[in-house]
């Protein structure tokens, strides 16, 4: 992980260690998306050589796990909690109710009817 985290950390309001590492993991996943997208199509692509295929999929299978999609987890952005997360606001359940109700979110307001 280290191998990719930079030198001077362009985090905003990132505070916990797993939101700089999900930070890394998203700015790696981006990084090389395009490189894993071409492996992908030489692997499925039938009218290449086996031996082609074969050298795509060894490259790709190397890859650094961190290039994956699958690695990267929302994280709530001012607790780090990882389940319970409103994509939308990129917070947990609990911190999105109290900035709701304090009027820290623009739009948002208590529903009554």
């Amino acid at each position: 992980m280290s191998q990719f985290r930079a030198k001077k950390l362009d985090l905003g309001c990132y505070v916990n260690i797993r939101n700089i590492r999900d930070h890394t993991k998203r700015k790696v996943y981006a990084q090389h998306e395009p490189e894993r997208q071409a492996l992908r199509y030489l692997i499925r692509n039938t009218s290449l050589p086996q031996r082609v295929r074969a050298q795509a999929q060894l490259q790709l299978s190397q890859m650094h796990c961190y290039t994956r999609y699958t690695q990267i987890k929302n994280r709530c952005i001012m607790g780090g909690k990882g389940r319970g997360i409103l994509s939308d606001f990129r917070m947990g359940r609990y911190q999105f109710r109290l900035n709701a109700l304090s009027g820290n979110i623009p739009g948002v307001k208590k529903a009554s009817w």
